[in-house]
C-alpha cells in the first residue's frame, strides 16, 4: 500500500484527499490494506481516513468494544471532523453503531460490511491452534468464499498475531467483549442512512445477520455480493465500490 501513515498524538492513520469524510474502519484481524481499492477509488473525489484501532495496544482491563468507540470518539474530536459517512467491517461495523448510539450528531450516515453487532461465528466456531500455520491458513481461508484471497502474507500476518501472546489474550477479550455487547435492542434508535453491503457466502457474519440488520435499522438498505464471504472490499472490491457510490451519489440529493 502506497499511503502515507501518519503518526501523531497517539493516533497512526492514513489521510488521502480532500472533500466530504469517508471514515473506514478495520476488523478485529483487519488491517488498514484492506481498504485499499476503496482509498484508491474515492480519494479523487472524498477525504478518506483509516484510523489504525489500538485492538493489541489498550490494558487487557479494558479491551473492549466500547473502548474501541472512545478511542474513535477521541479522533473524531482530534481530527476536528463532522459530517461523516463512516464505514466499518466486521469489528469495525460494532464500533461504529457503538459510535453512532453515542453520537449522532457527527455521523451523516454509514456503512456495514459484515458487521458484528448482532452475531458472530468468529474463526469458524473455533480460535486457531498457535502451533499450527496450516490451521490457521484454513481458518482465514473460511473469512472468503475463494480461498485464494486469503494470501500467504494475510496469513502470515495472521500467524505472527495469535503466536503472540500479548496480543492473542486482547484479541480474545475483543472477540468475548464483541459477543456480550449485542446492538439488537439499540438498532432502533439508529435514523441515519444506513448501507448494508454484504457477501451472501458469508460464513461469519451469515446473510440473516445482514436481514436482520435491515429489518431493525429504520433507514437501511440492503445489497448482495455473490460468490463473496465476510470482506467484500477485499474479495470484490469493484461491485463493492459500485455500490457505495450508489450510496453516496444518493446521500447528495
Amino acid at each position: 500500500m502506497d499511503f502515507v501513515l501518519k503518526e501523531e498524538h497517539g493516533f497512526s492513520y492514513i489521510d488521502e484527499g480532500e472533500g466530504e469524510v469517508l471514515l473506514l474502519l478495520h476488523g478485529l484481524m483487519g488491517a488498514l490494506s484492506n481498504w485499499e481499492e476503496v482509498v484508491e477509488e474515492f480519494r479523487p473525489n472524498y477525504r478518506v481516513i483509516l484510523p489504525m484501532l489500538p485492538i493489541y495496544d489498550m490494558p487487557l482491563i479494558t479491551t473492549g468494544v466500547k473502548s474501541l468507540s472512545k478511542f474513535l470518539h477521541k479522533f473524531i474530536k482530534f481530527k476536528e471532523l463532522n459530517n461523516i459517512t463512516l464505514l466499518g467491517n466486521s469489528l469495525g461495523g460494532h464500533v461504529a453503531l457503538i459510535y453512532v448510539l453515542a453520537h449522532p450528531e457527527n455521523i451523516k450516515a454509514m456503512v456495514l460490511t459484515g458487521s458484528s453487532g448482532l452475531y458472530e461465528n468468529a474463526f469458524g466456531g473455533s480460535f486457531p491452534r498457535r502451533e499450527s500455520i496450516d490451521f490457521v491458513r484454513e481458518k482465514v481461508q473460511y473469512t472468503f468464499y475463494d480461498p485464494a484471497v486469503a494470501t500467504d502474507e494475510l496469513v502470515n500476518d495472521v500467524y505472527k498475531v495469535v503466536n503472540d501472546r500479548h496480543c492473542v489474550v486482547r484479541l480474545l477479550a475483543m472477540a468475548k467483549s464483541a459477543i456480550r455487547h449485542n446492538m439488537k435492542k439499540d438498532l432502533h434508535k439508529m435514523n441515519l442512512p444506513v448501507s448494508l453491503i454484504w457477501g451472501r457466502d458469508d460464513k461469519i457474519t451469515p446473510p440473516d445477520v445482514a436481514v436482520e440488520f435491515s429489518e431493525l435499522l429504520p433507514n437501511a438498505e440492503l445489497h448482495w455480493i455473490d460468490k463473496c464471504g465476510h470482506a467484500p472490499m477485499m474479495e470484490h472490491p469493484k461491485e463493492f465500490n459500485r455500490l457505495l457510490t450508489g450510496f453516496l451519489e444518493k446521500l447528495k440529493v
